[in-house]
């Protein structure tokens, strides 16, 4: 692996991110909340650690898959350390692992949070927080593919590596084409979101904080009481329609804006994710009304709704303690945070379309049974599905699972009860956000011992990266060929010489 490639575009990457951290000044000089030297600070320490890197480490041509892998997973831990800055320096969250804690949660779009009140943040803080969900949101797909003009490398390996799901769709002959529409998309329904929370009463500040979260699928409010704070139904009703919209794959809403409604009627995973939102609300709704008989069906349908779209599409908004609804509720809660959304969407968990796969597959076996010498195929629309994707889904359960226990084991050592523990890795591997008793709805994540934090953290970058780009990393035979990174300085770099024959035969091997 040509380490020097990677840190030299890693410094790219911080060069870039540092600007982001100039966005909150506006809010900052606004309501005078003394967070100004906060932000040039941490920009500046963002700014200077990438143009080290830069100085430090010269630029290498012809990098692979395995450097795609290790620039995607790299950039997304210093991110989070970059975005842990301003707490840091700011002295409002003291210990810097609870800094790094909700920063991760925060560019991953997971929306777990260490903080016991969230009002006790200056504004500008706030938007910083629900900015690191806008940025991880559709970042975590196209992001760096967008800018790899700018580094001056392909994106396929980086595309590779942050979409390793099932199905990777192209809007544009080339990949940077695709992430430029799938950006506009994102940006358009975020602006529309916001105009219609500020018609709905919200001020600025809290339309755009929440519309920021919602189309990112992250969750972080601006309110300890989450959505609830609001009182409103016309908001619940506005956030309930973008975090289904959110959960959606982004190229359907690509289709559906360009008049192609065919594609999108037809699309089997969209139809899946309607059906187990309309299923898992139809059962809730029933199971609460059937335990609380003169309660009011309507806001019971309504309450089901939106912790339903919250759940699914792994927003993780409230509106209510679900953990107060009867057992069936949170057992469809569970399967609801396993499930996730559809791919290629801002959402977090399995995902639809393997869920989707894994079925067609299972009946294709009972098939098989009953006629052996029948010849029979997997079919996604009108698509014919490889074996080898097939396989590659069955993987990824086995290591979902894989990961899901041994996380589980380690933080349930730290003492934390053991539903609490499973629940919290859970919520932090599919991105959700809350999950059940110390870590429920209406409590949050500061009570953990710092080792079941770290822990977590690993899960939400590993969630978020759908586990492979991550576990990947820690392969001994990923690191077997890697070269020293040479320093500028002393280097006998050669801008002209081509990647060496061991390199080469690597990823060729990776490509077959």
């Amino acid at each position: 692996m040509r380490t020097s490639g990677v840190l030299n575009l890693l410094g790219k990457l911080l060069m870039v991110l540092s600007l982001t951290l100039i966005v909150p000044i506006p809010f900052s000089l606004y309501y005078d909340d003394g967070m100004l030297r906060t932000f040039v600070l941490s920009s500046l320490i963002g700014a200077g650690s990438g143009g080290l890197l830069l100085l430090l480490f010269p630029p290498e041509e012809d990098l692979g898959y395995r450097e795609g892998f290790a620039i995607v997973t790299l950039s997304w831990v210093t991110m989070a350390l970059l975005g842990a800055l301003p707490f840091y320096i700011s002295g409002k969250i003291p210990a810097f692992i609870d800094c790094y804690f909700e920063a991760m949660s925060g560019f991953t779009t997971t929306g777990s949070t260490i903080l016991v009140t969230v009002e006790v943040l200056p504004k500008s803080l706030l938007f910083w927080r629900s900015l690191t969900h806008w940025l991880g949101g559709m970042g975590i797909i196209v992001l760096t593919i967008a800018i790899m003009p700018l580094l001056k490398v392909g994106g396929t390996q980086l595309f590779h590596a942050e979409m390793p799901g099932p199905t990777k769709d192209r809007l544009a002959p080339r990949i940077q084409g695709t992430a430029r529409i799938l950006w506009t998309v994102y940006v358009f329904l975020t602006v529309i979101e916001m105009i219609l929370l500020m018609t709905g009463g919200m001020d600025f500040f809290d339309a755009i904080c929440h519309a920021f979260a919602t189309l990112a699928t992250g969750g972080f409010s601006t309110h300890t009481a989450s959505i609830a704070y609001f009182e409103s139904a016309y908001v619940e009703g506005v956030i309930i329609v973008f975090m289904l919209l959110a959960g959606m794959n982004f190229t359907l809403h690509f289709h559906a804006m360009t008049g192609n409604f065919r594609t999108v009627i037809k699309n089997e995973e969209l139809r899946l994710y309607l059906a187990i939102v309309f299923l898992s609300t139809l059962i809730i709704t029933v199971a609460v009304t059937v335990a609380d008989p003169a309660s009011n069906l309507a806001k019971h349908f309504r309450d089901a709704l939106f912790i339903v779209a919250s759940l699914v599409t792994t927003t993780g908004f409230g509106t209510v303690d679900y953990e107060l609804w009867p057992p069936v509720c949170l057992m469809v809660i569970v399967v609801l945070m396993f499930i996730g959304g559809c791919a290629g969407s801002t959402s977090g968990g399995i995902k639809d379309v393997r869920i989707l796969l894994l079925f067609k597959y299972a009946l294709l076996q009972l098939r098989r049974l009953v006629h052996p010498h029948q010849v029979q195929t997997i079919k996604l629309g009108a698509t014919r599905v490889p074996q080898e994707i097939l396989i590659a889904i069955l993987g990824f359960f086995a290591l979902y699972l894989v990961f899901f226990f041994l996380a589980s084991i380690v933080v349930t050592a730290t003492g934390v009860d053991i539903l609490t523990g499973t629940s919290a890795v859970i919520t932090t591997l599919s991105n959700v956000g809350p999950g059940f008793k110390v870590v429920g709805p209406t409590q949050n994540f500061s009570t953990l011992p710092e080792l079941a934090k770290i822990v977590l953290i690993i899960c939400m970058l590993a969630g978020r990266l759908e586990l492979y780009t991550v576990v990947v990393l820690l392969t001994p035979a990923f690191w077997r060929m890697a070269r020293k990174p040479s320093l500028r300085t002393f280097s006998l770099y050669n801008k002209q010489s081509g990647p060496d024959s061991r390199a080469t035969a690597f990823n060729d091997h990776l490509h077959e």
